[in-house]
C-alpha cells in the first residue's frame, strides 16, 4: 500500500476510534449512574503517559528530521568539494570525470525525486553506488598518472567523504522510532478517549464541541508525527532543501 494513503487512513481509523469510545464510555458512566471515586486517579495518570509518550515520540521525529536536512547540505558541500578540487588534476583526466561527476549527482536527486514508490528509489541508489566506483576509478587512475602529489592528498579524501555521506543519509533515511511505538500511542489515545468519555457523563447531552476537538487535536498530532518520522512521503517536505544539491549540479559546467 502507498505509506501515504496508510498513514492517512491510519490517522482517521484513529480519529474515528476515538469518538466511538468517547461515546462509549460516556454511556458506560451513564449506566453505572457515574463515574466511581478514585477513578481520576487513572485518568491521570494514563492521560500523563500519553502526554508524555506524544512529547518523546514527537521530539524525536523532529530531531530526525533536522539531521535529515543538515544531512543534504553536508552531501552538497562534499559533492562541491570533491567537484572543484578535479582541477588538480591533469587536464586530460577532468573532461571525463566531470561528466561522471555530472551524472552521479542527476543520480543522486532522482533517488530522493522517486519517493514514494521505494523500488525506484532503491533501483536509483544503486546506480548512484556504481558511479561511485566509477568516479573512484577515475581519480585513482588520474592520480597514478602525471599528477602533482597535492592532487591524490587532496582529491581523494574529498571522494571519500562525498561517498561516506550517501551511506549516512541512506542510514537516516531508514531510521525510525521503533515499530511498536506508534501502535502503542495509538492504543493510548484509545484508552484515554474511553476514559474521557466515562468523565463527560455528568451531562444528559453530548458535547460534540468537546468530543470533536479532543479526537481532532489528537489525530492530528499523530499525523504530523509520522509526517515527521517520513517526511518525504506527506505533507511535510524536504524536497526544499534538496535545492543546494540542485544548485550545486548547475554550478557545474
Amino acid at each position: 500500500m502507498n505509506p501515504v494513503l496508510a498513514a492517512v487512513l491510519f490517522d482517521v481509523g484513529l480519529f474515528l476510534g476515538m469518538l466511538l469510545l468517547l461515546e462509549v464510555g460516556r454511556r458506560i458512566a451513564q449506566k453505572r449512574g457515574g463515574a466511581p471515586s478514585g477513578a481520576g486517579v487513572v485518568d491521570g495518570a494514563v492521560f500523563g503517559l500519553l502526554g508524555l509518550l506524544i512529547a518523546f515520540t514527537f521530539s524525536a521525529a523532529a530531531s530526525r528530521f533536522d539531521t535529515r536536512r543538515h544531512l543534504v547540505v553536508e552531501e552538497a558541500n562534499a559533492i562541491g568539494t570533491a567537484y572543484l578540487r578535479l582541477d588538480l588534476l591533469p587536464q586530460s583526466a577532468q573532461p571525463a570525470l566531470r561528466a561522471s561527476f555530472r551524472r552521479y549527482v542527476d543520480s543522486r536527486l532522482a533517488v530522493y525525486r522517486k519517493l514514494p514508490d521505494v523500488q525506484a528509489a532503491k533501483e536509483e541508489l544503486a546506480r548512484s553506488t556504481s558511479l561511485q566506483s566509477e568516479i573512484w576509478s577515475q581519480a585513482v587512475a588520474a592520480c597514478r598518472a602525471d599528477a602533482p602529489p597535492s592532487a591524490a592528498m587532496l582529491l581523494l579524501p574529498a571522494l571519500n567523504e562525498m561517498i561516506d555521506i550517501t551511506t549516512v543519509r541512506t542510514v537516516a533515511a531508514l531510521t525510525h522510532a521503533p515499530s511498536i511505538v506508534f501502535p502503542t500511542l495509538a492504543t493510548l489515545a484509545l484508552a484515554s478517549s474511553l476514559l474521557a468519555g466515562h468523565g463527560m457523563a455528568g451531562t444528559t447531552t453530548r458535547s460534540w464541541l468537546h468530543m470533536l476537538a479532543f479526537a481532532a487535536t489528537m489525530a492530528m498530532t499523530v499525523y504530523v508525527i509520522l509526517d515527521l518520522e517520513f517526511p518525504r512521503l506527506g505533507l511535510i517536505r524536504l524536497d526544499a532543501f534538496d535545492r543546494v544539491l540542485v544548485d550545486v549540479r548547475q554550478s557545474m559546467k
